[in-house]
């Protein structure tokens, strides 16, 4: 009688080989789904995966703004750097001309001084005429001293430009090391963000994507129920008019208009059209004027949200803003509750 034998395992082939690395393929894809943890929960709810991409978008926008601010740097620092460029050039083109008129005195000079002026003088045949000459030489002499301390001063002014030049460029590279750095991180957020919402059914992905729009245009309704927004004086007026002619458009990291926006681009942009010159980050915006409680607050006022004050929207009455939120939702009126209140500022 045949030894009971363990049934072989044989390969799969064809559709069941399909089916089978399908369904490994997918099960990879879901244990990688949540980011920053090896062990990510593959059941996670979609309530839990909306939070996470939210945390995400949060984090985002916060490594934006230090972009912003990295960006600023960068640019005052190659505008240093020109400016002391630009000094450095045209201070040698004038370095250049003393030297050339010096090297004109000291060829005269050579020409006409290889005798001893005693001597000049006893072969002079006008002593008088001689004298004269003298003394426009001593002038000359006064003149050609003065231009070689002029030179060395000008060499000095120089190298002092040049070097302040080199510290600036040394700043200039770490700017641009930081935005790398922080361009790499939003990068990576965002996309880590769009991996977790791929996971999401249409169904679901819709309604997180139309859930802060909803609430949103809710408030919108009953604030136009309740008649247009009083500014307190007219460039706050402008600025809130060039906020509403904004809405609709898309959000942008490190945009600052006229087609795209992010948060505090957008704040910035509004009120330039009011001819008010603002920072460019939410942490610098925040110190742009005064600060104020939210029981004050009236149209054309700055609101800042989270602890790092890492968003900002115009506030437009009615416990409502005009702000640019995130990546995929463009510039709406939202309220102001919608996130955590960190401040307020009026600049005008």
């Amino acid at each position: 009688m045949a030894a009971h034998r363990k049934p072989k395992q044989r390969p799969y082939t064809g559709s069941a080989a399909r089916t089978a690395a399908t369904l490994a393929i997918a099960g990879a894809a879901t244990a990688a789904a949540l980011p920053g943890s090896a062990h990510a929960d593959p059941q996670a709810t979609p309530a839990q995966v909306r939070a996470e991409v939210d945390r995400l978008y949060h984090d985002a926008e916060v490594a934006t703004e230090q972009y912003n601010g990295a960006k600023e740097k960068a640019t005052a620092a190659a505008d240093a750097v020109d400016t002391l460029r630009d000094e450095a050039a045209r201070r040698t083109e004038r370095l250049n001309a003393s030297r050339n008129a010096l090297g004109s005195l000291a060829a005269a000079q050579y020409r006409t001084g290889g005798l001893d002026p005693a001597v000049q003088l006893a072969l002079s045949s006008d002593p008088d005429q001689y004298l004269e000459r003298a003394s426009y030489a001593d002038r000359i002499g006064d003149r050609q001293a003065a231009e070689v301390d002029g030179v060395e001063r000008q060499v000095a002014r120089i190298a002092q430009l040049r070097s302040q030049a080199k510290g600036k460029l040394a700043a200039l590279a770490s700017r641009q090391a930081e935005l790398k750095k922080h361009k790499a991180t939003i990068t990576t957020k965002l996309a880590d963000a769009q991996r977790l919402l791929a996971t999401l059914s249409p169904a679901e992905r819709a309604a997180y994507e139309s859930s802060d729009s909803a609430r949103s245009a809710d408030r919108a309704d009953r604030s136009t129920a309740r008649g247009p927004v009083q500014a307190p004086n007219s460039r706050a007026a402008e600025a809130i008019a060039f906020a509403y002619g904004a809405l609709g458009k898309p959000y942008v990291w490190g945009a600052t208009g006229p087609s795209s926006f992010d948060c505090s681009g957008l704040t910035q942009a509004a009120w330039r059209s009011a001819g008010v010159s603002l920072p460019r980050t939410t942490y610098t915006q925040i110190n742009a004027g005064r600060h104020i409680s939210r029981s004050e607050l009236v149209p054309g006022d700055l609101v800042f949200f989270y602890s790092g004050v890492s968003h900002v929207g115009l506030y437009i009455g009615n416990g409502q803003m005009i702000h640019a939120p995130r990546p995929g939702a463009p510039v709406r009126i939202a309220p102001i509750d919608q996130m955590p209140f960190a401040g307020a500022t009026r600049v005008a």
